[in-house]
């Protein structure tokens, strides 16, 4: 029973090491590979260019605009040349239409998704609707391949969603 329960925490300090590593290091160190025009869905982060969310975070990023549709973007065709959309795209409710509306509005587009091997964000049916296929965390031009996440929409229908995209 002594091994068990050893193995347990193991399994425990693996996943917090896995999520630490992909969402804090590798996820901070995208960030800062350039100045992005665009930052979407931003939630705290400063991408050096405009930010922009559908909330308003307190504090905020420096550049700050609030915005109402993900779907629907107030800007025009081709207007950013960097956009980068980190940890949002596995939130929302259609993943191709948001792609095709960054791609709209950006010429390169860079998605930062978590990957497979940090299966504490993957699977993680309060916040994501989709699983993304991969073992790599960022795609540049390209949506990668997905999934529905099973259950999260019974379980966020009924106990809302964290975050919604």
């Amino acid at each position: 029973m002594i091994y068990f329960s050893f193995f347990v925490l193991f399994l425990v300090v693996l996943l917090i090491v896995l999520h630490e590593i992909s969402y804090k290091l590798v996820k901070t160190r995208i960030l800062r590979m350039r100045k992005w025009d665009l930052n979407i869905c931003c939630g705290h982060s400063d991408g050096g260019g405009l930010n922009v969310d559908i909330f308003q975070h307190d504090p905020g990023p420096g550049n700050f605009q609030k915005i109402d549709d993900i779907y629907s973007l107030p800007f025009d065709d081709k207007q950013f040349e960097h956009t980068l959309c980190s940890h949002t795209i596995e939130h929302v409710d259609d993943p191709e239409a948001f792609f095709a509306e960054l791609r709209r509005v950006s010429k390169n587009v860079t998605i930062v998704v978590p990957p497979l091997w940090d299966p504490a964000a993957v699977f993680n049916v309060f916040e994501h609707r989709h699983i993304f296929l991969n073992v790599r965390k960022m795609f540049v031009n390209e949506l990668p391949p997905y999934v529905k996440l099973p259950m999260a929409e019974t379980i966020q229908e009924r106990l809302g969603q964290k975050i919604r995209g």
